[in-house]
């Protein structure tokens, strides 16, 4: 564990640099700083590795993140007022954080830091889907991802099929990580509150991975089969062969996308790369 120099108090730091939340920007910040620590432990052994918090805000996951064994925290933050207050901890860290003022949504985060790396973040509502799809594309560069979602999209990430909440994120996710939900925080534990649950989920990348032009076809096919999810399947994978489609993987063709488990969905996503679709 690591010792930090007196800091003010969250409350302080947002009143100084003007840090209201904003809505644009999904911002719901997280301050007990007793809550945060939680998240850091959720995270697992952090000693020797790099860490990427997307969406710092005031800092409030960031100190227990210094606090803890990690190697290096990286912070990603596009609000510039939320970047100044995290420059004052940067000045505090002796060294373990950096602080890169872009959007997440633009960067290849594994690229910026070295190996073993993790991410730790309260994500922004807003982009926290596309964030995910983003790195679960590259899951096999990261040790494990540690993130606060929406309760309502962390039970989609981690539905099992047939249920009202299974669809494409929750395919993607679990094809090529276990996730599971290890928090569920209500509405006041956050400033503003919002006006749903949130819940972390913890995401530990399997061992084998696809290659990238499969993790395309994936994202391919279940974009196709739940963006018509009510249709049958061949109708809603028409674009992509339809009943031809289905034949080749052996599936019925009057079943519907919520139906499939991971391993159907694989089946027809080889399919379509072979055939270059």
């Amino acid at each position: 564990m690591f010792e930090l120099p007196p800091l003010p108090k969250l409350g302080e730091i947002i009143a100084r640099h003007g840090l209201d939340a904003r809505k644009s920007l999904g911002q719901h910040f997280l301050l007990d700083e007793n809550l945060t620590a939680r998240i850091v432990a959720m995270a697992g052994e952090l000693a020797g590795r790099q860490v990427v918090e997307v969406g710092p805000g005031p800092g409030g996951l960031t100190r227990p993140l210094l606090r803890s064994a990690a190697a290096h925290i990286t912070a990603v933050e596009i609000d510039p007022r939320a970047a100044e207050a995290i420059r004052e901890l940067v000045a505090a860290a002796a060294g373990r954080l950096s602080l890169i003022e872009q959007d997440a949504l633009t960067l290849d985060l594994a690229a910026l830091v070295s190996a073993p790396r993790q991410i730790i973040a309260n994500l922004p509502y807003n982009v926290a889907s596309p964030l995910l799809v983003g790195w679960l594309r590259q899951a096999a560069q990261w040790e494990r991802l540690t993130l606060m979602f929406q309760l309502e999209v962390a039970e989609r990430i981690t539905a099992a099929p047939g249920s009202d909440e299974y669809g494409r994120l929750g395919v993607l996710a679990q094809w090529v990580c276990n996730a599971n939900i290890v928090m569920r925080l209500p509405p006041e534990a956050f400033s503003p509150p919002p006006k749903v649950w949130s819940a972390v989920v913890r995401l530990d990348p399997r061992a084998d991975q696809p290659a990238p032009r499969l993790f395309k076809a994936m994202e391919k096919v279940t974009a196709a089969a739940f963006g018509q999810r009510r249709k049958m399947l061949r109708s809603s994978l028409k674009s992509l062969g339809g009943q031809a489609l289905l034949d080749q993987a052996g599936i019925d063709g009057t079943r519907r996308a919520e139906t499939l488990d991971g391993a159907e969905f694989e089946r027809l996503a080889k399919i379509v790369d072979h055939q270059g679709r």
